[in-house]
């Protein structure tokens, strides 16, 4: 189903955010289901607050969402990424009351080191309900084909430039020291 968006959004800002493509040992990456649309899988993110560093939101969020931050950042993706809310979200009882018009992100790819039971999502590091209900493990060429339709292209640009990190992940090859700079893995 495709959503579209109107004029309606036109002159509000873009919400500040990250976005975490969270790798296994194996080139997996972690999806989980939303709450609030059963079927949708995402890869988690969150806002970043004023003056926050980005490196940081990510851990920060990471624990919120998924309950650890048992990772460490191996890649950015090299441009900020945009996507604009559908007409429904834009409305003042819309998730974020019609104050912005979509997100921009800052997207970081992290090697997982905890263990899977380490991962939950019951949000005991957030007083908001948990915004997942449910988490696996996914080739990154999935990823598009799970997100809603508006964040798409956003995951396809993931695709295109940690494809590459996550095939030397799953071959078990040396990763990275991030060093802070943006990758062309």
């Amino acid at each position: 189903m495709q959503h579209e968006t109107t004029q309606m959004s036109s002159g509000l800002p873009y919400r500040n955010s990250v976005g975490l493509c969270i790798f296994n040992a194996d080139g997996l990456v972690l999806c989980a289901e939303r709450r609030d649309r059963r079927g949708a899988w995402q890869m988690p993110q969150g806002g970043i607050q004023k003056g926050e560093d980005p490196a940081l939101a990510v851990l920060s969020e990471m624990k919120e969402e998924v309950g650890t931050d048992n990772a460490r950042i191996i890649a950015k993706h090299p441009d900020k990424l945009r996507y604009e809310f559908p007409d429904y979200m834009q409305y003042r009882n819309g998730v974020f009351h019609g104050k912005y018009r979509g997100q921009e992100q800052s997207w970081f790819a992290l090697i997982y080191d905890g263990c899977d039971s380490d991962i939950c999502l019951t949000n005991e590091f957030e007083s908001e309900l948990p915004e997942f209900v449910a988490w696996r493990w996914v080739e990154l060429a999935e990823t598009p084909s799970l997100i809603v339709d508006f964040k798409r292209p956003v995951y396809d640009a993931l695709v295109s430039a940690f494809a590459p990190l996550a095939q030397r992940i799953a071959r078990r090859e040396e990763l990275p020291v991030w060093s802070g700079d943006p990758v062309s893995a």
